[in-house]
């Protein structure tokens, strides 16, 4: 894919900052801003991602100037700079030779947390009951190993409801278009897009 493509990043400032959830508040408002115009294609990018933290910097990637220069204008944006929390770019090109990496929101990973397996076995239960079965779940199923992620939490202002996003980061050998949810993420099936690796603006390796 040779298309140009933009970006411009929110760097949070303060200290003691609760950085997931000041993450998922920018990509509930991109969120909103791209579903209530249907635009398609808007990337996240995590610059400050490490293995132990997701990093205080978020940027945000597509193909057209005009969209993300509009959505660095919501009023969200522009109130937390004002107060000295925020720190917003101007829209930049993505440098040509830059790398490729995917934030994929794998919704698999739900399933190791205690919640949802309780959740998940008392509903097999019920359906082994429901066709006569014996229900015999496997107590000390084997530990999978999993590559590092992070917990994102969101509000959706379509559905009204508050939920996790499970993020996880792969790099990718070359760029893979832009089908991404309406997060701004690749998932496990539907959306493989990716998005330039800038953590060279942190100096993130």
């Amino acid at each position: 894919m040779d298309t140009q493509r933009f970006y411009f990043t929110v760097r949070f400032l303060p200290k003691e900052a609760n950085i997931a959830l000041l993450i998922g508040r920018c990509i509930s408002i991109m969120h909103g801003f791209i579903c209530k115009r249907d635009i398609h294609g808007v990337g996240v990018s995590l610059p400050a991602w490490s293995d132990a933290s997701i990093g205080n910097v978020i940027a945000f990637v597509h193909v057209d100037k005009t969209v993300l220069n509009a959505l660095k204008q919501q009023s969200y944006f522009q109130d937390m700079q004002e107060c000295g929390f925020f720190e917003v770019s101007v829209v930049e090109f993505v440098p040509d030779g830059c790398n490729e990496v995917r934030f994929k929101r794998n919704q698999n990973i739900a399933k190791i947390f205690v919640g949802e397996t309780r959740r998940r076995l008392k509903r097999l239960k019920k359906r082994a009951i429901a066709r006569g079965e014996a229900f015999n779940p496997d107590k000390s199923p084997e530990p999978r190993e999993r590559e590092a992620f992070h917990r994102v939490p969101i509000s959706s202002s379509t559905t009204q409801q508050d939920y996790i996003l499970h993020i996880q980061k792969s790099v990718v050998e070359k760029c893979y278009g832009v089908l991404f949810n309406s997060y701004g993420f690749a998932t496990n099936e539907r959306f493989d897009g990716s998005v330039p690796d800038l953590s060279f603006l942190v100096g993130i390796d």
